[in-house]
């Protein structure tokens, strides 16, 4: 399967009314001290049933100079996620499920002095024509 399940979850949090479309990045290499940000990560995940599904897990973390704006953020993804994600089809996937591994936690940016919450989430998806 040649689905990039970061990419998929990129498209739809970028559809989210809710959440600023340029905050949703997939890495943070263009990403300014300060400057809101919800950056996605590929951490794992495998092959559940052969050539039918797959599962991705993907780590988000928000990063925010105002700590009530970096955990309300990071509260939003978690329900957009868990909630509207599944069903859709974006990027040639149809998401079937999401499982949370873990709720946004606390874990601060040493270096920034940003604060940051991140979580977890299983992605399980199949292609789609």
């Amino acid at each position: 399967m040649t689905v990039d399940a970061v990419e998929v979850v990129i498209e739809f949090l970028r559809t989210r009314p809710s959440i600023p479309r340029d905050a949703v990045r997939g890495d943070m290499t263009e990403h300014t001290t300060g400057a809101t940000t919800v950056y996605l990560e590929h951490s794992g995940g495998y092959r559940v049933v052969r050539e039918a599904m797959d599962r991705a897990d993907i780590e988000y973390e928000v990063y925010a100079l105002d700590r009530k704006r970096c955990i309300d953020l990071a509260l939003l993804v978690r329900e957009e996620l868990l909630e509207n994600l599944p069903g859709m089809i974006l990027g040639g996937a149809e998401v079937l499920d999401i499982g949370e591994i873990s709720a946004p936690v606390y874990i601060p940016d040493v270096t920034s002095r940003e604060h940051v919450y991140g979580g977890e989430v299983s992605v399980f998806y199949t292609p789609y024509p």
